[in-house]
């Protein structure tokens, strides 16, 4: 994957998530962990783009989440 070709691909990441809003929520949650020193889920990513990192991993199918529940309707 070349860089920065996985931010212009916001369709190919929402194949993996339920929304835009879920994204956002699923990158900072990741990012805010591989700050922390959990390793990435990818070969070969850099250390010092840890946010790059993060959607990678979404768009590597690496990433998985649950909705616990639904929102206020």
């Amino acid at each position: 994957m070349s860089p920065g070709s996985v931010f212009g691909d916001v369709e190919g990441l929402l194949k993996h998530v339920d929304s835009k809003f879920t994204l956002v929520n699923v990158i900072t949650k990741r990012t805010k962990q591989l700050n922390n020193g959990v390793p990435p889920l990818i070969e070969g990513a850099n250390p010092n783009k840890p946010v790059s990192t993060s959607f990678e991993e979404v768009a590597a199918g690496k990433i998985r989440y649950q909705r616990l529940k639904e929102g206020v309707k």
